[in-house]
């Protein structure tokens, strides 16, 4: 059964023309209506799309929540601000991104929530990742042992194409980005990063650069840009 799309629609905060254009069968709906489908669904049957334009976002985030524990949910900014995106993903958003992002980067966006995963613009991921590795810093390090040899460095682990993919979308760029910088299709840039997900054992791209981080790059810095 494919994803349902639900945008929750206000005076306020209307449609996005190229949300329309990404989900043609997706349904504008007020806040009744939405949590009136949402009742009984399971959140793997439906996505539901808000906007930080509308004043009162962060409580209709919270009320889809208390309806659907679990939904998925995208918030979407006119004006994307990392400290805005960090207080929507603290109140249980998936994903957080530009609201006139091209369709074909919104659906990018749905795909990884369907998998999994989060959503989140490269001034955010670094924020994010940033924090992350400050608080690691502060915990004591922990002795290695023989089920964590100190070659296994997941670079290690890619093909020289698929740590290109790696390397770029680590740095925040999009798929799209991807495939022009290689010269490749976006589905290839997808099956490769497939693969990266599964030989690392992550499932979006936040969690890859916290898997990457920390382990020396076997690419030197002048020639990590992908080429054809």
């Amino acid at each position: 059964m494919s994803t349902q799309h639900f945008f929750f629609s206000t005076a306020s905060a209307p449609v996005p023309q190229r949300w329309r254009e990404a989900f043609a069968e997706g349904q504008a709906l007020s806040a009744l209506n939405l949590l009136a489908r949402l009742r009984g669904q399971t959140p793997a049957q439906s996505m539901v799309w808000l906007s930080a334009d509308e004043p009162q976002w962060a409580d209709a985030l919270q009320q889809v929540l208390q309806m659907q524990p679990g939904a998925r949910i995208v918030v979407l900014s006119s004006a994307p601000d990392p400290m805005e995106g960090l207080r929507a993903l603290n109140f249980g958003a998936r994903a957080y991104t530009h609201a006139y992002a091209v369709p074909a980067l919104l659906q990018e966006v749905a795909t990884v929530l369907e998998h999994g995963g989060l959503w989140v613009g490269p001034e955010l991921l670094d924020r994010l990742v940033g924090s992350t590795q400050a608080a690691l810093a502060k915990r004591p390090a922990e002795p290695a042992s023989a089920a964590t040899p100190a070659s296994a460095n997941p670079w290690t682990l890619l093909s020289a194409r698929e740590a290109q993919v790696a390397r770029a979308v680590s740095a925040g760029r999009s798929n799209k980005e991807v495939a022009g910088l290689m010269f490749i299709s976006e589905r290839t840039v997808k099956a490769h990063l497939g693969a990266v997900f599964e030989k690392l054992g992550v499932r979006d791209r936040l969690q890859l650069v916290l898997r990457l981080s920390g382990f020396p790059d076997p690419v030197p810095a002048s020639a990590t840009e992908p080429t054809p």
